[in-house]
């Protein structure tokens, strides 16, 4: 459960944030200092694929995609992120222009870290450079299994996978992100139709349960198998 916005304040809300949790509440406070909040709309592009990189943002209301788009028009989703989840980190590194879309997905509340201030703080406290490196290399993990599963499934156990993935996210057996057919789809390189059809199959099957777009596992020990290679 999330404190509601207008009741936290910005240092209270980076305590909560993965890559500055570690940090002490005076250096939490002169992060918080740095930041400023920006508002988009359901929709709205944050970031052009492209795009100059100079600086670091941290999901503080709503969600947002990471996409990636083909001249044909085709979005693939390369992550959806939450409430504390933040995108933009690499360009913080090695100055290279933005790899990919980011768009909301919902009304969102941004806070807007630049590269300059930034590296600055990590030049003070290299605390937050290694929380940097452990952030990635999780980043890197996750992107490593997403590639071997695009791979070496078949779309039921991408599903399957992914499902459990976002379970983990969320800390239990449901799953916090709402998911449509097509957001799934779009993740996983799949039609909306075989999702579909795949989703129909797991709940007739007992393994999940769907209730106004919140998916919750009712059988996860299935899903594990169902997600594993088949030789």
């Amino acid at each position: 459960m999330h404190t509601p916005l207008a009741m936290q304040t910005t240092a209270d809300f980076l305590a909560t944030v993965p890559l500055f949790s570690s940090l002490d509440p005076e250096e939490l406070a002169r992060f918080a200092e740095l930041t400023r909040e920006k508002a988009y709309p359901k929709g709205s592009v944050i970031l052009f694929e492209d795009d100059p990189g100079d600086s670091l943002y941290l999901v503080r209301e709503g969600r947002v995609k990471v996409v990636l788009v083909g001249e044909d028009g085709r979005e693939v989703i390369l992550g959806v992120l939450g409430v504390g989840e933040h995108f933009g980190e690499l360009s913080l590194i090695d100055d290279q222009p933005r790899s990919a879309h980011v768009i909301a997905m919902e009304d969102a509340q941004l806070l807007v870290l630049r590269r300059d201030d930034f590296r600055r703080r990590v030049d003070a406290n290299p605390a937050v450079a290694w929380a940097m490196l452990v952030e990635l290399s999780r980043r890197l993990r996750r992107a490593d299994g997403k590639i071997g599963g695009l791979v070496l499934l078949d779309v039921p156990g991408r599903i399957a996978r992914l499902l459990l993935d976002f379970a983990d996210e969320s800390g239990g057996t449901t799953i916090e992100k709402p998911l449509t057919h097509q957001t799934i789809a779009n993740m996983i390189g799949a039609s909306r139709e075989t999702v579909s059809r795949a989703m129909a199959d797991f709940q007739e099957n007992g393994w999940v349960n769907v209730e106004r777009r919140t998916i919750s596992l009712a059988n996860r020990s299935a899903l594990e198998q169902r997600a594993q290679v088949r030789v």
